[in-house]
This record gives C-alpha cells, structure tokens and sequence, in this order.
C-alpha cells in the first residue's frame, strides 16, 4: 500500500488511493437493483473490469484508460464526489474542462518531453483538448458509462441526456490523394538514395510500408501489431493459388484482404533484402515492418507515422520547388498524414470494384462507410450539373 497515492496528488490510476467517501461504494447513482454483473463494489474496480475487455487491443486500451482517467481524477479532486455521483450537470462542466484544464500546473504535463506514468510529474493531459478530441472523449465515456449500467453497477448513464443528434449521412472522404498526387509520392520513394547498405535498407522497407497501406489499406495500428506469418496461400474455385494476409484490427476483429501478386512480389523482395526466405511459414513472427538492421521486433506506431510523414514532406518539397502555382498541391500532401494512405486506398477501390469488396477489405462493419470513398459519382454528378444548369447572365 506505500506505493498508492492520496487523492490529494495527481496519479495514474493504477496508484489512486480514494477514502471510503470518494471511493464510490455509496455513490448516488449506484444500481440498488442487486443483480449487478461484476464483482466491483468501487467505481476504481469497476472501471478496471470495463478496461479489462480491451487489454488485447493496446491502442483502445490505452485510449479508453485515458479518458476514464481523467475523469475519475477530475471528480475526486476538482468536485470533491466519487465517479458514481456524477450528474448530467457534472458532465457538462467537465466538457467545458476538456477545452481547458485548470489550474494547468496540476493538470497538465510540462513542455519538452514525455513522462512516464510513474513520473512525479507525469499528468494526465498534454494541453487542451481539440474540438475533435473533446467528442472522441465524451463518446468514449458514453460507452463506458452506458456499460457499467449494462453490467448493474450504475443506475443511469448521465451523459444519456445529451442532446441527440439526427444521425446525417456520413460525408464524402476528402482526406485522400488523388491519383496525380499518390504519383507524386511514389516517385519521391522510386528516387530515394540507396548508395549505402542503410539507405538501401530504408529505401526497401519504406516502399513496402507503402506496398501495403495502398494494397491492403491498413491501418498503422494493423502493420505493428500483425505478422508475416498472417500470410497464408489457398487454392481458388478454378485451381489457382491466392494469397492472402489475416489482419486483426479495430475492436479486435480478423479480416482477410487479398494479397495481390504485386504485394507478393513486393513482400519476397523486402525479405530478401533483410535476409529472409522469400515468402513466410505459417504463423511465422517476423513482424511485418522491421527496424533498419533487421532486429525482429516491431516498431512502435510513431516510428511508423515519421517514416510516412518525411515521405510527404520530401513530396512537398519536390513539388513546392516547380514554383509558386504549386503551392496548393505541395500544402496538401504536407498536410497529409498516415491514414491517408487507408483513405487513398479506400477511394482507389471504391471507384473501381464491387463496394461489397471494399467493405470486407478494409474491414468496414458497414457498407454506408464504404460510400463515403465513392468520388467519381460526385464528380460526375458536378460535371453534369456544370453543363445542364446554368445561370445564363
């Protein structure tokens, strides 16, 4: 118990100590029901069985913890009353937090580097939080909320009462790069140097990076936590051979995505590369992107994001150097981000194949995501209506 923390002190929550008054046992929105579905008697341990489904997908863990966090540390220490006490009213002050944690010295982290969990100084914000982080947060605890009701430890949800919107169609995805565009990228890869054994090593694995977000549109989250050995090869209704490459993903689900012959080529020749067989055994653990010298272990999702974004920003410069009235292009793949490429590969594919297909390979639960790749309708649509409905002045 020495190494718990007061409620007084900022921690994380696997240290929070809470008095008997805080701890949630008599909170006042507590189940009086009496079939409650977990064992937890305090909010702390019925936030630890909520996380508990999650342990195996490390990025929704470590996002749904956060958020968890930070409220259960906000009610004990700005409101004074345990997570099971929190109004509707509550909820609505703490969005207004989320915009602006104060007083900051104890809320937020310290400029210049990142702290450990277990760092006197850690905090659990980096700043303010983004509109759009703002409502990834309260979706978040929505969920959370709406479980621990389900499993009768709460008697309500009190973010229910949030105004509910009239569910829209979802919008077209605009953050993609055309065709023109993804040109523009693969030439930035195809004329990296590749004089030393490094700069040959990084070449080959940042044109397979690119191989496989573009082929298979995965996400960075799916290239770290999957293997080679996910690749497996099956004989087709005609007698052919396809292969293929099990992902798990988002929310823990396994889909399996067509390993064109390209990819396949692509694959044997970045193994060779790192002194491997050409094409990998079952279960093989090799990750499927390696770090420059061949160790077997993964690499961490930022790696990932920095070796994508220097290629966008080599593309950008590439093109800002042609001249001013370039400007446009050069911003818009500066602007560009890892899970671009996904939305590049979506938009590729839902303009060219059956949308059922696009949905199953990128892992969509519904087919109305999968529309929000479909541009050439629009443009189609803003061709016709260029030329048919005119003003005439």
């Amino acid at each position: 118990m020495s190494d718990l923390i007061p409620v007084t002190a900022i921690a994380p929550l696997e240290l929070v100590r809470l008095p008997d008054h805080l701890d949630g046992r008599t909170g006042s929105n507590r189940s009086l029901l009496g079939h409650a579905q977990i064992a937890a008697q305090t909010d702390i341990d019925a936030l630890k069985a909520w996380l508990a489904r999650f342990v195996d997908t490390r990025t929704t863990f470590d996002s749904y913890r956060k958020e968890s966090e930070r409220l259960l540390l906000w009610a004990t220490l700005e409101l004074g009353k345990p997570l099971s006490s929190l109004t509707h009213e509550d909820l609505l002050v703490y969005q207004r937090f989320l915009a602006n944690p104060q007083p900051a010295e104890r809320w937020v982290m310290k400029a210049g580097r990142k702290w450990s969990r277990f760092d006197p100084d850690w905090r659990p914000f980096a700043g303010p939080l983004a509109p759009t982080s703002q409502r990834q947060a309260i979706i978040i605890l929505n969920t959370m909320f709406s479980w621990l009701v389900n499993a009768g430890y709460l008697a309500g949800n009190p973010l229910s009462l949030s105004r509910q919107r009239q569910r829209k169609a979802k919008p077209r995805i605009t953050r993609f790069l055309d065709d023109e565009l993804w040109l523009e990228v693969k030439t930035t890869i195809e004329t990296m140097p590749r004089e030393t054994d490094r700069e040959r090593e990084h070449f080959h694995r940042v044109r397979w990076l690119f191989s496989l977000l573009y082929i298979c549109g995965l996400r960075i989250s799916e290239v770290i936590e999957n293997t080679m050995g996910a690749f497996f090869c099956r004989r087709d209704s005609e007698g052919g051979d396809r292969w293929w490459l099990e992902i798990t993903g988002k929310g823990d689900k396994t889909r399996l995505v067509p390993a064109t012959a390209e990819l396949i080529v692509e694959l044997t020749r970045y193994r060779r590369e790192n002194g491997l067989s050409p094409l990998p055994l079952s279960g093989e653990p090799t990750p499927l992107l390696l770090p420059i010298g061949g160790k077997q272990r993964s690499l961490t999702r930022s790696a990932v994001h920095l070796i994508v974004k220097e290629v966008f920003n080599r593309t950008a410069s590439r093109i800002r150097d042609r001249g001013v009235e370039f400007e446009h292009l050069a911003q818009m793949v500066e602007d560009a981000s890892a899970h671009w490429m996904r939305h590049t590969a979506g938009s590729n594919m839902a303009d060219t194949m059956d949308l059922r297909h696009v949905r199953d390979n990128l892992g969509h639960s519904s087919i109305s995501t999968t529309n929000t790749y479909l541009h050439t309708e629009d443009d189609k649509r803003h061709k016709e209506t260029e030329a048919k409905h005119r003003l005439g002045w």
